[in-house]
């Protein structure tokens, strides 16, 4: 029916944002790509909308439909209700009901987002009212698998490239190589590594054979003052014959020898007995027999199918309601506060190693997963530089992204197979580790909560490339630099929204977080806050602006003070309160009675 927009125009590549929008509720379809412009196509006119709100009654309102988002306004609600969800985030759609159903809004179309929320419509019964817009929403939900792209937008870039050297780097012991300049080494890692100075490139295509997808260890991170390193990679190929491999053995003591280390720590993520069946499958781990420099710890964190279990049963108990009466039993059944502080935990182990001057080899399976979740939060811990705003960004670049994090699997973008067993929230639950941290150490961190929710956000959205497919090898062919923006675009050019004013930068500390159930807690925050009633009055982001600027005020010389409720709020909410308070006596010097309530109690004290 699309008159007048061939089918040709409909399935190019954009080179500027394609916005494809569909009014249901009104009488016509909208399309606009590029700079062209469908004709009408006719809709019913009694197509209502009615949006089941699971806080409240149903809403009837007018739901709009682009190839990035589904957008839904109320038509008389008082206050009035708005959905705005990018197609990226949803995972499901699915009819509910059928031409003979009974009850009232009992047909429609249900839709489940991978954000922690649900959606449903319901429509009325004649005439198959919900097959356009279930026509239209599954195709551009999942476009991978109608044949389209991702619609991204390519009109400005700010790509952080990630070079490893050579500063800082002693290469008389660490070099950098080009040998997977073409991915032929390894397809999952990116075009530069550092490797070990005495090793030599027949060396590396050696170890590739023996290491699980060619994923060799590698130089994440080396230790400016005792030369210590993090280094990364996948499992050896032991399998059940417990096969040897001369190269990868001398291999990890050149590693030793780097920096004189006594032993090297071989940090395996899994549980033991998953490591033992690996070695069904021609995997398995380095035995004490065979790598006799080495010692090895397993870390007993669970694989991704237990990690995507666990989020499902998180989203049960937090949405669409929150049962109050059971809710830490609940939540205990949950593992995932259990499963976060194992991940915390063993980067702990790491960092604590590396401080105390001994190197470190960190893997997994393939390397890729939990790997990338120590690795990365141990030089959270080790490194102030990637504390900071810019640092952070880095970080996510080289560790998750340049190293090959299997983002399309895990989130599933563009893909309508949502019980697709390779799904799984491993980068979710690595930003909920970074939350914790932040939480534990206010003023360590240089970035606030709303960067890490909104890291999470994009991470669904599909509107920028930076999270889009598997590996560098598979951005190179689909040309992701060129033809998508970068999220960091979007944070460098608002970056003073994604300050933490309580930052206070200390380059010599190493943060040892409490890995502790009895000190971790749920990321309200982001978990449940789609929930009305749940929702917390003042987000954390919110306060430190306040702050920020009643902090700008301040030098700017003027004698604003401020607000006495305000500074309430804000006091509740802070996990600096002292820093609060000795803002507000600077304001109000010796005038405790302008600080209401809980606050001014504490101001006494």
């Amino acid at each position: 029916f699309l008159l007048g927009l061939s089918q040709e125009r409909l399935n190019m590549e954009p080179t500027l944002p394609a916005v494809s929008t569909f009014c249901v509720g009104t009488c016509a379809l909208y399309i606009l790509c590029h700079s062209y412009i469908a004709r009408f196509l006719s809709l019913p006119q009694d197509k209502d909308i009615m949006y089941i709100c699971p806080f409240s009654r149903p809403v009837k309102g007018k739901v709009f439909i682009t190839n990035y988002r589904l957008y839904f306004k109320s038509a008389d609600a008082d206050p009035s209700v708005t959905l705005n969800v990018p197609l990226g985030a949803i995972g499901r759609v699915e009819k509910m009901g059928g031409a003979s159903s009974r009850g009232e809004n009992s047909y429609g179309l249900d839709i489940t987002c991978k954000d922690m929320r649900n959606l449903r419509f319901a429509l009325k019964q004649e005439g198959h009212s919900r097959r356009d817009i279930f026509d239209i929403l599954f195709r551009y939900a999942f476009p991978l698998s109608h044949g389209l792209v991702l619609t991204t937008c390519n009109l400005f870039s700010d790509w952080v490239f990630v070079y490893p050297g050579p500063q800082g780097l002693p290469t008389d012991k660490w070099r950098i190589t080009f040998i997977n300049d073409n991915y032929e080494l390894c397809d999952t890692y990116p075009t530069i590594l550092v490797v070990p100075f005495k090793a030599t490139e027949e060396d590396l295509r050696k170890v590739s054979t023996f290491r699980s997808r060619g994923r060799i260890p590698v130089l994440s991170w080396i230790h400016r003052e005792n030369q210590a390193v993090i280094c990364r990679c996948s499992q050896p190929l032991v399998g059940m014959s417990g096969k040897r491999n001369k190269d990868d053995e001398r291999y990890l003591d050149v590693i030793r020898e780097a920096n004189g280390t006594a032993k090297l720590t071989i940090y395996d993520a899994r549980p033991s007995v998953n490591a033992v069946a690996n070695k069904a499958t021609g995997g398995g781990y380095e035995g004490d027999d065979t790598y006799q420099n080495a010692e090895l710890v397993f870390l007993d964190i669970h694989n991704i199918h237990v990690m995507r279990e666990s989020l499902k049963k998180l989203k049960d108990i937090v949405y669409p309601n929150v049962e109050e009466s059971h809710w830490l039993s609940s939540l205990e059944s949950t593992h995932w506060l259990e499963h976060i502080k194992l991940v915390l935990s063993g980067a702990i182990q790491v960092a604590d190693k590396i401080s105390g001057g001994n190197s470190v080899v960190v893997h997994c399976s393939d390397g890729w997963d939990r790997t990338a979740q120590l690795t990365s939060l141990a030089m959270l811990m080790l490194d102030s530089h990637y504390r900071t705003l810019r640092g952070f960004q880095v970080l996510l670049e080289k560790e998750w992204i340049s190293f090959g994090h299997k983002f399309a699997s895990r989130i599933g973008h563009g893909d309508k197979n949502h019980a697709d067993q390779d799904r799984s929230p491993i980068f979710v639950q690595f930003i909920d580790c970074v939350w914790q941290m932040t939480k534990q150490f206010p003023t360590a961190f240089e970035f606030n909560e709303r960067l890490l929710m909104t890291i999470l956000d994009h991470l669904f959205s599909c509107r920028f490339g930076t999270f889009l497919y598997n590996c560098e090898s598979a951005r190179d062919t689909n040309e992701v630099r060129s033809k998508t923006v970068s999220l960091w675009s979007l944070v460098n050019s608002d970056s003073t929204s994604y300050l933490n004013p309580f930052y206070t930068p200390e380059s010599s500390r190493v943060l040892y977080p409490v890995a502790s159930m009895r000190h971790l807690e749920l990321w309200v925050t982001y978990y449940i806050r789609w929930n009305p009633r749940i929702r917390q009055q003042h987000p954390h982001h919110q306060q430190t602006n306040m702050v920020q600027a009643h902090q700008d005020i301040h030098e700017e010389g003027t004698t604003k003070p401020i607000p006495p409720r305000e500074t309430e709020k804000i006091w509740r909410g802070s996990s600096d309160p002292q820093k609060v308070l000795q803002l507000h006596h600077r304001e109000h010097p010796d005038d405790p009675e302008q600080l209401p309530g809980m606050a001014r109690r504490h101001y006494r004290g």
